[in-house]
């Protein structure tokens, strides 16, 4: 079974992310929702919508969801079957965090890499 199967999101710390929101809506065009980050929509070859997105945010320094993580940045794959890699991934002896959190988003996992960055694993929902 695959893997990782795309790129869901793209979370980092800042020092001012008010300021640098502002920097990346101004200079890179980046639409900047009020809740702080911007959702892109997948296109195919032809340019045209594909299922799925992947969410880009930046948050405070001091934000602590990327703990115990000790990286700036934590990068949220899609996944096909979040339990399977899970699993998988434990039988590996790789630092997979005991939590799992389901919602109306999908379902989440997380997983250390050996560099001690905090790795999401998400499964989306179906219509997504």
């Amino acid at each position: 079974m695959k893997r990782v199967t795309g790129i869901g999101g793209i979370f980092f710390k800042a020092k001012d992310p008010v300021v640098l929101r502002a920097w990346y809506k101004k200079h890179l065009g980046i639409d900047i929702q009020d809740w702080g980050g911007a959702v892109f929509s997948w296109a195919n070859a032809a340019n045209e919508p594909d299922k799925g997105t992947t969410v880009w945010n930046i948050t405070a320094a001091d934000d602590n969801y990327f703990a115990p993580g000790t990286s700036s940045f934590m990068v949220n794959y899609r996944v096909a079957d979040l339990h399977f890699l899970l699993d998988a991934l434990r039988t590996e002896g790789c630092n997979v965090l005991d939590r799992i959190e389901d919602s109306e988003f999908g379902k989440f996992g997380w997983v250390i890499d050996p560099e001690g960055n905090k790795v999401e694993l998400w499964e989306p929902p179906a219509a997504l």
